[in-house]
């Protein structure tokens, strides 16, 4: 299974802003579910935020709502995630994944579901 490939990490000071991007595999199609994920040291991985393929479904995350932004472009095959205003909260190494499946709210935020999973990429938020 090819994996996904994030860049885009690095530190900041709280307030500030990041965009993380990944190149994601497979097929273009309407039933893949995409999102990212993060996990923080003793904590588990948690769901951020999804998108289908054709952005008919986007779901957050409680903690980033209004704060962060997912967004994919079709023709380069990619899934963004804007970050601002970020927080100290937000420090974790953070993970492109995805499955071929419906994108809602029973599913995105679940990690079980995804079957391909990037390196990560790390995010740190200083105060």
């Amino acid at each position: 299974v090819q994996a996904q490939v994030e860049s885009g990490g690095g530190s900041v000071q709280a307030g500030g802003s990041l965009t993380l991007s990944c190149l994601t595999s497979g097929s273009r199609t309407s039933k893949k579910c995409m999102a990212w994920y993060r996990q923080a040291p003793g904590k588990e991985r948690e769901g951020v935020a999804g998108i289908s393929y054709g952005n008919s479904d986007i779901h957050y995350a409680d903690s980033v709502k209004d704060r962060f932004t997912i967004s994919q472009d079709n023709a380069k095959n990619t899934v963004s995630l804007q970050m601002n205003n970020l927080k100290p909260d937000d420090t974790a190494v953070y993970y492109c994944a995805q499955f071929f499946g419906q994108c809602n709210p029973l599913t995105w935020w679940r990690a079980v579901y995804f079957d391909t999973w990037g390196q990560g990429t790390q995010v740190t938020v200083s105060s």
